[in-house]
């Protein structure tokens, strides 16, 4: 089989002309390929929706959840074999809505995962209805009155809840993207990034041309490790900034301190291997 099979163009992709998601797959794609990381290695996790989407055009291990319920496969997949990379991606309304409990909890438990969220402001997926990002006054076919809850804050949660790594980005700006991607796959824990992308068909008021004059990136001078500027930072409005906003290297992770490893640095999935392949072998010949 030749490369260009598995070339996007011979892809039937369900996203539509001009979506932030080929944006955000190309920066993934790059970061991945730079880092040199093997596609037997790494596995992408995903909830449902739009986002969810992005694992079946990625040539790697895949598994999709429930809605909302995504980053507790991630967590379980990382910590029967640390030894691979664990990409759980999903949107803002799977992952904050539906996925709220998870995303805080997930954060309280700091698994060394990278967790992408593609945050469009609205639930692409199911037509246009407000997600828990939509900005108040957002009017859909839904709310036609215009959103009045207080739109949830990703970056501020995250930041109170002292997650080991915080960053946002902006998907108009792709090489940035990917530099983020990159230092959220190497950093050690739970790496949160936030990536802005309009949604062309059912969000007409966050446009590309929108974020662009609602964002900025933080200074070279910013200290990412002070967590009470951090949350400051978080904290703004508008514009909204872009960059690495949060970092806690010092927190130790999920799966050092499981019982399974304290003793024996093996991963889970290889213990034993061959009892269980023997038993599998004879579970099957049995049903044939």
């Amino acid at each position: 089989m030749t490369q260009d099979k598995f070339s996007l163009k011979n892809i039937d992709i369900a996203w539509c002309p001009g979506c932030g998601n080929f944006g955000i797959l190309q920066a993934l794609k790059d970061a991945l390929t730079e880092l040199n990381i093997k596609p037997e290695k790494l596995v992408l996790v995903s909830g449902i929706g739009q986002a969810a989407k992005l694992p079946h055009y990625v040539r790697t291990n895949f598994f999709n959840g429930l809605h909302g319920r995504y980053l507790s496969a991630a967590t379980a997949i990382k910590a029967v074999n640390p030894e691979l990379t664990v990409i759980a991606v999903s949107g803002d309304g799977c992952t904050y809505g539906e996925g709220g409990n998870h995303f805080i909890h997930t954060i309280r438990r700091n698994p060394d995962i990278t967790n992408i969220v593609h945050n469009n402001m609205v639930y692409g997926l199911t037509k246009g209805q407000a997600s828990p990002t939509s900005q108040i006054g957002f009017k859909t076919p839904v709310q036609i009155d215009g959103v009045f809850e207080l739109p949830f804050n990703p970056i501020s949660i995250a930041v109170a809840l002292d997650a080991s790594f915080v960053a946002r980005t902006f998907i108009g700006d792709i090489e940035k993207t990917k530099e983020i991607i990159k230092q959220a796959i190497t950093h050690k824990g739970y790496a949160l990034v936030d990536i802005l992308q309009p949604c062309v068909s059912f969000n007409k008021v966050n446009t590309y041309a929108w974020f662009k004059e609602h964002t900025y990136y933080l200074e070279d001078k910013y200290d990412p490790f002070n967590r009470y500027e951090a949350f400051k930072k978080a904290c703004e409005e508008d514009p909204l900034p872009l960059g690495i906003i949060y970092k806690n290297p010092g927190r130790k992770i999920f799966e050092d301190n499981l019982n399974v490893y304290r003793k024996d640095k093996t991963p889970i999935i290889w213990r034993d291997i061959e009892k269980r392949m023997s038993f599998i072998k004879e579970f099957f010949k049995e049903e044939s």
